[in-house]
Order: structure tokens, then sequence, then C-alpha cells
């Protein structure tokens, strides 16, 4: 199921570097919206997910919501983002459809640089995932990994301190606070299970240059999910939540990266310093290596 999925996501996204094999970008290319499967939810519902890749490694857009930013039916606006971030982005936001949802599609609609692409969600038998889908598909797990404990596994819980509305000065750093919780699951690189393990019977690829997995360990991250296209700086730096795989990089899935500890308490500190006014959404990403959860923050930012 999983590689049938695998294989129709990636078709769509391939298909705008085929022309161009073994090139990469700093800038100048589209965004491709991905429909990433969708979810069972416990009410009868379903969850529509969807991800995106850019197929540069430096340039970010911002493209409002609006006609070059659209999902239908029931939008423009659905949730999704309006700030896009470098290269592949997965699992980014969820549409909740009803269980009479039926053979209908959802469609996201992405214009950047003048090319319009375009994400059709649906409730294909085929194109359901589960949490082992997920792990499987960031790799942090080796394909084809499962058993009892991976597939227990729960994504972290973030808890904010504070209102998730709030209002910052240009130039001001403004401290956000998120404290998450885990499981404990799918256990670091090296505790238990010997070396190179995570955990009985779970195998953690060890990032390469030719082979690269997610390497293993809780963290927080926070970014810019809508905002007006100004830069937002925090502090400390963050753990890049997109796929950057290149040597030396503050990425999850870059070769040889490991976790940073967990704060006393797992209680995350940040600050956050806006360089021009507008309302923005800040979202915080709790990673446990395997699975994430999400939450947001309204920023107000005046002069």
């Amino acid at each position: 199921m999983s590689g049938v999925r695998t294989l129709l996501v990636s078709a769509l996204i391939g298909a705008a570097t085929l022309p161009v094999l073994g090139q990469s970008y700093s800038s100048g290319q589209p965004v491709w919206p991905a429909f990433e499967g969708w979810e069972r939810n416990d009410d009868g519902s379903a969850s529509l997910v969807f991800g995106y890749m850019n197929d540069n490694w430096q340039e970010e857009f911002d493209v409002p919501v609006g006609p070059e930013n659209s999902i239908e039916p029931g939008g423009p606006d659905r949730g999704q983002p309006t700030h896009f971030q470098p290269r592949r982005n997965r699992f980014i936001f969820r549409v909740r459809v009803p269980k009479d949802w039926g053979d209908k599609e959802m469609v996201w609609s992405l214009t950047t640089h003048g090319i319009a692409r375009k994400a059709y969600g649906s409730l294909r038998t085929d194109l359901l995932i589960e949490n082992i889908d997920i792990m499987s598909e960031t790799g942090a797990l080796g394909a084809g990994t499962s058993n009892p404990e991976i597939r227990a596994d729960k994504p972290p819980t973030i808890t904010l301190v504070g209102p998730q509305s709030l209002t910052a000065t240009v130039g001001k750093p403004l401290t956000l606070t998120a404290i998450v919780t885990d499981d404990g699951v799918p256990r670091p690189r090296g505790s238990g299970g010997g070396r190179g393990r995570g955990g009985e019977g779970v195998e953690v690829r060890p990032p390469s240059r030719i082979t690269v997995g997610k390497s293993l360990g809780l963290h927080l991250s926070w970014f810019v999910y809508r905002g007006p296209g100004a830069s937002v700086a925090f502090e400390p730096r963050q753990i890049k939540t997109w796929e950057d795989t290149r040597e030396g990089a503050n990425s999850p899935w870059a070769p040889r990266w490991i976790a940073p500890a967990v704060p006393p308490e797992g209680k995350y500190v940040v600050a956050a310093t806006f360089d021009q006014p507008g309302t923005y959404v800040l979202r915080a990403r709790a990673d446990d290596g395997a699975l994430t959860s999400d939450e947001d923050v309204t920023v107000t930012v005046s002069r």
C-alpha cells in the first residue's frame, strides 16, 4: 500500500525534474503541491494530507490564499501554507472531509514563477496511510521495518504556554514557550538493540551520501507557516523541518546529524524577531524522528 502511494506521489513530483535529471537549483524553479494520502478519523470522517516539493535549495515563496493558492471545494482557504520552504516538505497540513465524502476530489492549486500546479486528493483505498507509512516515507525507518513497538508509536504532544494569538513589535524578540512530551518510541540510535538500531528489530539506517535516512531523536522546531513575505529570525537556530540532505545541515536528514538534548521537563523556549509588520502564523513542529505533531501561534506584528 505504502509503495503504491509513494510511486503515485513521486510520479507527480518527479515529473518536474525529468527534463533536467541530475541538476539542482538554488532558485527559479516552481513549487509542486503533493497529496500524501488520507487518514481515517475516529468519528468516521477522513483527513486528506498534503505536502509540497519546492524544487529550489534556497528560494522560498510567499503565496497568499487566493487565485494562486487555493483549495476547492470549500475554499479557497482550507488551512494550507502561504510560506513555502525549500525542497521536500511532507505531511504539512490536513483537510478533514465528512464520512460521506465518497469519490469526490479535493484540489490544491498553486502557482509559483507563473507555473500552475495541482494536487488531487481523494479517498482511494490504495492511498490510505497510517503512522507506519508516514515513518517509512520520511526515511526514519528502513523500508518494510515493522514490529509491535514501532507500530504502537504515538506522535509527540505539544502544549503551548500562553495564548495562541500574540502581539509583537518589529525588531523586539517575542518569547515562545512550548512543552513537548513523548512516549520514547522510537528509541534514538544506539539505545538498546545494539549499534545502529533503535530498539529491538527496528533498524535505523545511518545517514550517508548514498542512502539518506532520517536520524531519530525528539526535538521541536519553529518555522513560518504563513506570513507577509518578511523574514523571521529564531534564537536559538531552529532544526530544519524540510529534507535538507546536505553534509553539515542542521537537519535530521543530513549525514551524521544528532538530535540535541531535550531540555529539562521538555520545555523549549525560543525567541522570534520580526523585521516587518504584518500577521504571521508560526508553526511549532515536534518530531520524535518518526512522527510529528504541530501547533500554531498567530502573531500580529506592529511597528
